[in-house]
């Protein structure tokens, strides 16, 4: 027969409580109990019984996931870190696609029949902003991620935009390089990833006494390879002058990088290049890509420690909190690493 929670229970030495407290991944339980309740989940076997759970407490043990799109390599590893995480409290995720930045698509994700089939929503949006912060209050548990919407009325689980692409620039700039250009830049956005990380790039230039060049500053229209590509030859073409690039993201830097090096510049030589994200894929492009790691299994495992205790928590009012992941500056063959 199956093992139960009573079965873990008596073998750890510990109340049923206490097991389910763990499975939960609550907080606040000693490391020693901790350990000692995994070890007789793990000896026995235990699986927690869904369909009884959901039965006793009303709840589906299903979890919604809307991200912009899981085309861009970015929200394809969030989205496995946040399933991992998941599945770590024994939970099952609803993962949906709301069109990378497609407004009206992410509005009716927020009244979406589907959502009946969740205990709560992990939702990025790219579309909406922090004038739409009141369609977040939602009949439901709600996580927000992203750099969209700023002081609305639920958990927000971001990262230091400023701070890290600041660090990645003054990375560039203690090997020497000083004429930085910046792949990635929205002209006209007001609040996103791309106006934050290019303001952190202003502060380190500000800091290391380096005048801000415009013509340095490369706009595009989406954050793929393709673009950072295009956005090189352009950049190449202009005939300004540059000894390193910032790409806003890790996809945007690898197709610029590509178009460096057939354009016969060296990497790192000639150009150094820094991208953001730590995707998988940096470790082996030639060379190696320098990056910026947001945080993103943090930020993954935070978002779902959030809305587990909203879920919890039910109705009760609580201030939503906003979590901020560490950065670490990975540094590759690209910046001579």
């Amino acid at each position: 027969m199956a093992a139960t929670l009573r079965d873990v229970a008596a073998l750890a030495g510990v109340s049923i409580k206490t097991v389910s407290n763990v499975v939960h991944d609550f907080q606040h339980i000693r490391p020693a109990t901790r350990e000692r309740v995994r070890a007789a989940i793990d000896e026995l076997g235990y699986k927690p019984n869904i369909s009884a759970r959901s039965l006793r407490s009303g709840r589906t043990g299903v979890i919604g996931l809307a991200l912009p799109e899981l085309s861009l390599s970015y929200f394809a590893e969030l989205a496995d870190a946040i399933i991992q995480a998941a599945e770590r409290r024994h939970l099952v995720v609803l993962l949906e696609q709301t069109g990378g930045g497609d407004r009206d698509r992410e509005i009716a994700m927020l009244s979406s029949p589907r959502l009946q089939l969740t205990d709560g929503l992990i939702f990025s949006p790219l579309g909406l902003s922090t004038e739409d912060a009141a369609m977040l209050n939602v009949g439901y548990p709600m996580v927000l991620l992203g750099e969209r919407v700023f002081g609305g009325p639920v958990d927000h689980v971001t990262m230091h935009n400023v701070e890290a692409s600041k660090a990645a620039t003054l990375h560039l700039i203690s090997r020497g390089r000083r004429r930085i250009a910046i792949i990635g830049a929205h002209e006209g956005e007001v609040v996103g990833s791309a106006v934050l990380r290019v303001q952190g790039y202003r502060e380190a230039l500000a800091e290391a006494g380096i005048p801000f060049d415009p013509a340095l500053i490369c706009n595009v229209g989406r954050w793929h390879r393709a673009d950072g590509a295009e956005a090189m030859r352009a950049l190449i073409d202009t005939g300004v002058s540059f000894d390193a690039v910032f790409g806003l993201n890790d996809t945007l830097a690898l197709g610029a990088m590509r178009v460096a090096q057939v354009a016969g510049l060296r990497v790192p030589e000639d150009v150094m290049f820094i991208g953001f994200d730590a995707l998988d894929e940096t470790k082996y492009s030639l060379p190696t890509l320098s990056t910026i790691d947001p945080g993103r299994d943090e930020i993954a495992d935070t978002a779902v420690r959030l809305l587990v205790q909203r879920i919890e928590e039910g109705v009760t009012p609580r201030v939503p909190e906003v979590y901020l992941a560490d950065y670490t500056v990975i540094d590759r063959e690209s910046t001579a690493g």
